[in-house]
């Protein structure tokens, strides 16, 4: 039977309830719960900014479907212990949104016809963080232990490392100029160079994590996304490395045949091709 009108929101929540029925779902969804999902939920986010990366546009709502798929999947496991459904998800979302963006909904009301608030960005995330700290005062009997609670210990290590160092930024712990960064860097890199030279694999280890801490901080001064920055190296590089292996296999040559001096060459003339297309 062929499929002709759209399948909705309702369908796909239905879905998930016949994939979790005790009787009739599938021994996979079945078997899972809220922690053994958590790594697909990553998989999935990743996913999301990888085909948005290669502007893949005609694969995106597929990406997208799978990511919303997640939310789906959690909210039925929450209701099958009676915690909270879908609608409570969607609920708290846009109350939250609303009540954060009191610029465009100076009424606190999703569908107040009022004019719009005019701001600008920087005033909307300066606006942003106060109502969030609000919301987490509120939400807290007691004060948090410390200013940089409430970072996700799960985010990429680079990320968590950026949101730290703006949250310790915000109460004056924080670099005044650039070049003070720069030269952190240049000192971490030496100290990282000590232990290599003592063969300390522990201080290696340590000393390491405090360069890419440091060019973190780097990234958050020049205002780059880090884990985007190297996703885009990642990517030049897979592109690179490729051409040298389409170039050799044109040759007739095997990769492992050749010279450093040879895939130098190479990896050269893929830099200047690469960049012209």
């Amino acid at each position: 039977m062929n499929q002709t009108k759209a399948y909705s929101l309702e369908d796909l929540l239905y879905l998930m309830e016949r994939l979790r029925d005790p009787v009739t779902g599938c021994p996979w969804d079945l078997a899972q719960d809220f922690h053994s999902i958590v790594p697909h939920t990553l998989e999935e986010a990743y996913e999301v900014a990888d085909v948005i990366e290669r502007q893949d546009f005609a694969q995106l709502p597929a990406e997208l479907g799978d990511l919303l798929f997640q939310v789906v999947y959690y909210s039925q496991m929450a209701r099958e212990e009676s915690r909270f459904e879908f609608a409570d998800v969607v609920d708290t979302c846009v109350r939250k949104l609303v009540r954060r963006h009191p610029h465009v909904f100076p009424s606190g009301e999703l569908h107040s016809q009022r004019e719009a608030g005019k701001v600008e960005p920087q005033q909307v995330e300066q606006q942003w963080q106060q109502i969030k700290a609000q919301e987490r005062a509120e939400q807290q009997a007691q004060p948090a232990a410390s200013v940089l609670d409430g970072i996700a210990l799960n985010l990429p290590a680079l990320t968590r490392a950026t949101k730290l160092q703006k949250k310790a930024a915000k109460v004056g712990f924080d670099w005044q100029e650039l070049s003070s960064v720069l030269a952190k860097i240049q000192e971490e890199i030496a100290e990282l160079q000590e232990a290599i030279e003592q063969q300390d694999a522990q201080a290696i280890e340590h000393e390491l994590g405090d360069v890419l801490f440091s060019v973190g901080n780097l990234a958050r001064f020049v205002k780059v996304d880090p884990e985007q920055a190297l996703r885009l190296t990642n990517q030049r590089f897979y592109q690179r490395f490729n051409y040298i292996e389409q170039r050799l296999v044109e040759q007739g040559k095997e990769i492992t045949e050749c010279d450093l001096a040879t895939l130098e060459s190479l990896w050269n003339a893929a830099k200047q091709s690469l960049a012209k297309s």
